[in-house]
């Protein structure tokens, strides 16, 4: 396992972090799988868990709690709050009265006292710069959060908020979580260079594309990967977007061979390969989804390698632009686009 210093803070972490979605019932992983796949992920050298307090409304955060019990000071933890957990309007968030209510929340569910990295899931666009830096930065000086991040926010969006911690004297965001494969580079054009401009960490999040690059969704299979049973339209290579992706697949599993390397190890080998990443985040169900993603820890590509991927998927590009989760509102909301002339009887 390779270890990486965390943006500008001084912290080593493992180039593979075990992220801790699946654990409970959106991956159907019972208390003693996720215990087994903690010891497993510790042993085979990773030492940073990501979880969130959306995944499985507390239930991942109550089992990775329980994980680590006896073992807290070995283990880089992070968690995120932004996401509704509930039906009242204000569970849910990056406000201040959320952010202190939740993290303490989440503290309980962890059984912990303090988390290393508390992370805002998503860009709240109710809530200002100022309020969320100005409780964060209160969170931390309180020793309940060592230090913070961004999730999945739009580049523009991350310059804003270094630019609002720097005018308003607040500490910054000092990691971005986004969203990283093969199938999908468009964060190079834009995410990237800010984070390196900035200095963050960057803990990239579905390195396997959802199952596309496990190995598991090949062409003339049937796609039976857990998240192509809960998310069908994904996988359904009638569609042109999928059937782009199943042919990409096809090209980089012939360039992995080539290699002499599975399809994970050319998939995590590659996003671990970008000097602005710092760590990807592997979120197995089961030890052996585990035990094949560890194979990967170490895997250094070759130029060779990496212009044969390039001459698949070009870079910048992203082969589903349509589940991106960092698009500006004005691309999802056609009214944001659009000026509203007034009536000429208006006045």
């Amino acid at each position: 396992m390779q270890y990486r210093t965390l943006g500008r803070t001084g912290v080593q972490v493992s180039s593979l972090a075990l992220g801790a979605m699946n654990f409970g019932s959106i991956g159907r992983t019972t208390q003693d799988e996720a215990t087994a796949i903690v010891d497993a992920a510790l042993e085979g050298g990773i030492n940073l868990i990501d979880t969130a307090d959306m995944y499985g409304r507390g239930e991942s955060e109550e089992m990775v709690g329980k994980a680590i019990a006896g073992r807290r000071d070995d283990i880089v933890l992070a968690t995120k709050a932004y996401m509704p957990m509930s039906d009242e309007p204000n569970h849910q968030g990056a406000s201040r009265r959320w952010l202190v209510t939740e993290l303490d929340n989440s503290l309980r569910r962890l059984g912990v006292d303090h988390v290393d990295l508390y992370q805002i899931h998503r860009w709240d666009p109710n809530t200002s710069d100022e309020e969320t830096l100005s409780a964060l930065t209160d969170l931390q000086r309180a020793g309940k959060i060592r230090y913070f991040g961004s999730s999945t926010f739009p580049a523009y969006r991350i310059v804003e908020a270094q630019w609002a911690a720097r005018e308003h004297r607040l500490s910054r965001y000092v990691t971005e979580q986004p969203s990283y494969s093969l199938l999908q580079r468009g964060i190079e054009s834009h995410v990237l260079p800010v984070t390196e401009q900035y200095g963050l960490g960057v803990l990239v999040w579905s390195p396997l594309a959802s199952g596309w690059l496990s190995g598991a969704v090949r062409a003339g299979r049937e796609a039976d990967t857990h998240r192509s049973v809960i998310l069908p339209e994904r996988f359904d290579t009638s569609l042109p977007a999928n059937r782009a992706r199943l042919d990409a697949v096809e090209k980089l599993a012939a360039v992995a061979d080539e290699a002499g390397l599975t399809l994970i190890q050319l998939a995590l080998g590659f996003v671990t390969a970008h000097p602005a990443v710092t760590a990807a985040l592997v979120g197995p169900r089961t030890l052996d989804h585990l035990h094949s993603q560890l194979a990967a820890a170490g895997t250094v590509l070759s130029d060779d390698v990496l212009d044969a991927v390039d001459a698949v998927v070009a870079p910048g590009t992203d082969l589903a632009a349509h589940e991106k989760f960092d698009a500006t509102p004005a691309l999802l909301d056609p009214a944001l686009r659009r000026r509203r002339q007034r009536h000429p009887a208006a006045g």
